[in-house]
């Protein structure tokens, strides 16, 4: 059941929040003249707003909520873990029991030798970390030179100086300042966006050649790493060919750059195991990063894993003039953090929701296939419980236009009155359930999610703009 609250005055609490706060990714065109959603309760794959109104949460919070909502043996830790020991520093040489017992399980669970942790507070704490990290690195070294990043176009990585100068979605570049002299771009390895004539493995070969074109055009002696989400989430769940990621990892060694592995989403159960890299992918990155999920959005939290054979060339004997690693946040290991972390783990494992993913993943992309027959889908993709269908207002394949970018606003508006919460971006309805969603719930989801699309189709044709041809 959901908690019930006092009455809550939603136009107040809209008021309150268009005139003191300012949200991520705001349009400040309209962020004052917009009313909020203003959300009050949750209890499993539901939240409920402050009117009373419910819907399914289609987005796990932000990729979340892994376990659902309203766990109560989650938060009977995070009371026991704040009464025990709230806090204290985690600098120098010093921790506390829940943060060295969640370092030793993510190092347990963790492909190859990743078995160093450093924590964070967020994900975009996290891949700043490792950036800074393999700069340090090269640093000690003597390779000072290694410094450029190479990330790809639709990526994500971040909200920090330096993560945001890595996001390759071209409208989430706006007037702020980037980190532009270290950051460099591959083309998107979006398939659906190929040529008509190119053949899927010859697109991956091409990705592949992006790569390693980029690190000869820099220089491997000036580049420091490669950061590759497995799937690029916000981007519109990209995913990629098959072969593609191992074959990276590939050139990456070949020249000396670090691999990094930006599973900020896609750890900890969202594609069935605790981590993508090898388990889905086949890949032994040199540093893994992870948030989001790590514990289920119940507190924020971020970590960082290295490879020993990084720590150990640059550790012990092999440290020269004693380097200090001074990179860290005042809440690195917050006791409470990592005893919800540590529980979460333990609710993904032992109530088997990873197996479950593995047989719910493929039944929600078969069921969003289904959409196909609908004009306005051009595309649906994902794998496990990230899934993204693309609308499109011109042809099929082609780039998409500006008719195409506010497309997903009116879908989700839509399934918001149907009861449906979306994640709008451009062309793309994305979407990522707590992993606890049922086939009945992925049923409704689709359903919902079919006739957003066919209204939005409708108030196209009315308005004159779009006919079902157009998409042909």
């Amino acid at each position: 059941m959901f908690i019930q609250n006092e009455k809550i005055d939603a136009a107040e609490l809209a008021g309150m929040d268009k005139q003191h706060s300012l949200h991520p990714w705001s349009d400040l065109a309209t962020n004052q003249s917009e009313d909020p959603l203003v959300l009050a309760e949750a209890e499993g794959i539901h939240i409920r707003d402050a009117e009373g109104n419910q819907y399914i949460d289609g987005i796990g919070g932000m990729w979340c909520v892994q376990v659902g909502y309203g766990r109560k043996d989650i938060a009977d830790v995070m009371a026991q873990q704040a009464r025990q020991m709230c806090y204290y520093t985690p600098f120098g040489a010093m921790t506390n029991v829940p943060a060295a017992r969640l370092a030793a399980a993510l190092a347990e669970r963790a492909p190859g030798d990743l078995n160093t942790v450093s924590f964070s507070t967020s994900g975009s704490d996290a891949v700043d970390s490792a950036v800074r990290f393999a700069h340090f690195y090269f640093n000690c070294l003597g390779k000072e030179t290694k410094k450029q990043v190479i990330v790809r176009m639709d990526s994500y990585h971040g909200s920090t100086y330096l993560t945001a100068s890595m996001n390759g979605k071209r409208r989430d570049w706006s007037h702020f300042d980037y980190a532009r002299e270290l950051v460099h771009f591959l083309p998107s390895v979006n398939a659906f966006r190929r040529p008509a004539d190119q053949s899927l493995e010859d697109f991956a070969a091409e990705k592949v050649a992006d790569l390693e074109a980029k690190i000869l055009e820099l220089g491997p002696e000036n580049v420091a790493c490669f950061v590759a989400e497995p799937i690029q989430a916000s981007g519109g769940i990209i995913v990629p060919p098959e072969a593609y990621l191992p074959q990276c990892l590939e050139i990456c060694r070949k020249y000396d750059v670090l691999y990094i592995s930006d599973e900020v989403v896609t750890a900890f159960g969202r594609l069935g195991h605790v981590f993508a890299s090898e388990n889905v992918f086949g890949i032994q990155p040199d540093i893994i990063t992870c948030a989001k999920g790590l514990t289920s959005g119940y507190i924020p939290m971020g970590a960082t894993l290295y490879s020993d054979r990084l720590i150990a060339a640059i550790s012990g004997d092999k440290a020269v003039d004693h380097p200090y690693f001074t990179n860290g946040y005042t809440y690195s290991g917050h006791p409470v953090a990592s005893a919800v972390a540590l529980k979460s783990l333990e609710i993904l494992e032992d109530e088997k929701i990873l197996e479950q993913v593995r047989e719910t993943g493929p039944y929600f992309l078969a069921q969003l296939e289904k959409l196909r027959d609908l004009p306005i889908v051009g595309d649906v993709r994902g794998m496990g419980l990230m899934a993204c269908v693309e609308c499109v207002v011109r042809k099929v394949g082609a780039e998409p236009g500006e008719e195409d970018m506010a497309v997903a606003v009116r879908v989700d508006q839509h399934a918001q009155d149907r009861g449906l919460i979306l994640r709008p971006f451009e062309s793309l309805c994305i979407m990522s359930p707590p992993l606890i969603v049922t086939k009945e719930d992925i049923d409704r989801i689709v359903t919902i999610l079919r006739d957003s699309l066919i209204a939005t189709q409708d108030d196209l044709i009315a308005e004159g703009v779009w006919s079902p041809s157009d998409a042909a």
